[in-house]
């Protein structure tokens, strides 16, 4: 999410007659850009959930798993280098995002290991996935200065998330005529094109890196 940037510095330096002379030094940042990690991790993660949420399969380790390693760490290492980079909203997004990934992982295992105590409500869960979804049409609002791809990629999960929460309060009765398990599924859906959108994010911009020119438009915005 992140481009390099360059800055200059000016110095003082004396010359071989005494004299002071100003030196322009020019800084160039040649740190790679975390953003095609942090969407990778996010967009592969998201479209293995939605598969299970489409009612391909159930609930498993390979979930799990992804969830941790991929979905959750990697992100977070993706926003403390986007942190280095001095990009504020790459920052919050992977830092967010992994730690998403990372309690709800937590909400699954302390369920499994402790029904009794840690056990969450269909109505607690649909708060969580609600407040994802107020918290991701905010940062919507942020994409808007920056290009067409992340802003697809957050419009999108801001559905799902609702979408999700829907599922979860209506439960085994019905909102608009459907039952929780079909607006689960209808998410599901929803979630592979929102997991393939970021997928998309960041593989344009390897390509696009690596080949010096477009390959996979991102639809910069104008500032």
């Amino acid at each position: 999410m992140s481009d390099a940037t360059e800055s200059q510095a000016a110095t003082a330096a004396v010359g071989t007659a005494g004299e002071r002379r100003s030196v322009v030094a020019t800084l160039k940042d040649v740190t790679a850009n975390p953003g095609p990690l942090g969407l990778m991790a996010f967009g592969m993660t998201t479209v293995l959930l939605n598969i299970h949420n489409a009612g391909f399969y159930g609930l498993n380790s390979m979930i799990i798993g992804m969830g941790i390693f991929y979905g959750g760490m990697a992100q977070v290492i993706a926003g403390i280098m986007e942190w280095k980079k001095n990009n504020m909203f790459g920052m919050t997004a992977f830092l967010s995002y992994g730690s998403f990934w990372l309690t709800l992982v937590a909400l699954w295992v302390f369920e499994t290991i402790w029904p009794e105590q840690f056990a969450s409500t269909s109505t607690a869960v649909g708060w969580y996935l609600f407040l994802w979804g107020v918290f991701t049409g905010l940062m919507f609002v942020g994409t808007l200065r920056i290009n067409r791809s992340l802003q697809t990629v957050f419009l999108t999960l801001t559905i799902l998330f609702v979408l999700l929460a829907i599922g979860d309060w209506t439960g085994e009765s019905t909102f608009l005529g459907l039952e929780g398990a079909t607006w689960t599924k209808i998410a599901g859906w929803e979630g592979i094109l929102t997991g393939l959108s970021a997928v998309y994010g960041s593989i344009a911009q390897v390509w696009n890196e690596l080949y010096g020119r477009v390959v996979l438009p991102i639809g910069p915005v104008k500032k």
